[in-house]
């Protein structure tokens, strides 16, 4: 009796340690290597993303959405400026680390310039994948700011959040570019 119960212990304790990711050595024990973590992420994203935003303005035909674009890129290069800030802050280096998410929506936005003709369709599509991006930031943002405010640091969450409002901003420009002139023209095509 012992033995069949002491199997079924052992197999239940594998079945639900089966599914549990293991920690890398270097993975985060608190909230604050959680955040500085974080913010290298996001630092790396928005580097990346000032890459990448010449590229969709340059393929762009609508002047709002290259106006949008433009001022965004602006945008971007100062929250590079204010992450810089937010480290500061909290007494660590300015470091990037890749951004997966990140990364996966430059290149999804990439494929969908291969997968468009150049005009209104094209403006379409870099809609749709910049609010994918402003999607993503905004939900970092607002995690950041919060776990700033969690760990006592006013000054950083003041920072966040004023990013955090430029991503909404933002969101709000392309959703405005969209619903009043690219997807209107893009539909006429049909």
């Amino acid at each position: 009796m012992k033995t069949t119960e002491s199997k079924n212990n052992t197999s239940k304790k594998e079945t639900i340690e089966r599914g549990v990711t293991k920690p890398k050595s270097n993975a985060a024990s608190g909230l604050t290597e959680l955040f500085e973590d974080s913010l290298k992420d996001i630092y790396w994203a928005e580097k990346a993303l000032t890459k990448a935003l010449p590229i969709m303005l340059k393929n762009a035909s609508s002047v709002e959405l290259k106006d949008a674009i433009d001022n965004h890129l602006t945008e971007t290069e100062e929250q590079i400026s204010r992450l810089e800030e937010v480290f500061k802050i909290i007494g660590k280096k300015a470091t990037a680390k890749k951004c997966d998410a990140m990364e996966g929506l430059i290149e999804e936005a990439k494929g969908l310039l291969e997968e468009t003709e150049i005009g209104v369709v094209r403006d379409a599509a870099i809609i749709a994948a910049s609010q994918k991006i402003e999607h993503y930031e905004i939900a970092t943002y607002g995690t950041l700011r919060q776990f700033a405010e969690t760990l006592g640091l006013p000054e950083a969450a003041t920072l966040l959040e004023q990013t955090l409002d430029e991503e909404k901003g933002a969101d709000k420009i392309l959703t405005e570019v969209a619903v009043n002139a690219v997807n209107l023209e893009a539909a006429e095509i049909e």
